[in-house]
C-alpha cells in the first residue's frame, strides 16, 4: 500500500514523524481514517483512540487528548494537547 508522511506533535514535542499507510481518529463530527493520496483538509478532533497502520502491519494504538487534524498534498499534521501510546508499545 501506498504510504505518506505523518507527523504527530504535542506540547511536549514530536511523538511520530515518519512514513504510515493509514491514520484513524475521532474528528469532531465522526471517526475518520486517512489514506495516502487523500484530499487535503483540515478538521478538529476529538477525545479518542488514534491508531497508527505502518507498511510492514504494525498498528499503533494511543489516546489523543482532541487536537487539529491537518491534511496536505505532502505531510498530515496531527497536533494535540496529550498523545500517549498505549502499554503495549512500550
Amino acid at each position: 500500500m501506498n504510504t505518506y508522511r505523518l507527523q504527530i506533535t504535542t506540547p511536549s514535542g514530536v511523538m511520530f514523524d515518519g512514513e504510515a499507510v493509514q491514520l484513524s481518529v475521532r474528528a469532531i463530527d465522526g471517526d475518520c481514517a486517512i489514506l495516502a493520496g487523500h484530499i487535503p483538509f483540515a478538521t478538529a478532533l476529538k477525545n479518542g483512540e488514534c491508531r497508527v497502520y505502518l507498511q510492514d502491519g504494525t498498528v499503533r494504538k494511543a489516546n489523543c487528548a482532541g487536537g487539529l487534524l491537518s491534511v496536505g498534498r505532502d505531510k498530515t499534521s496531527l497536533l494535540s494537547a496529550d498523545f500517549k501510546w498505549s502499554e503495549e508499545e512500550k
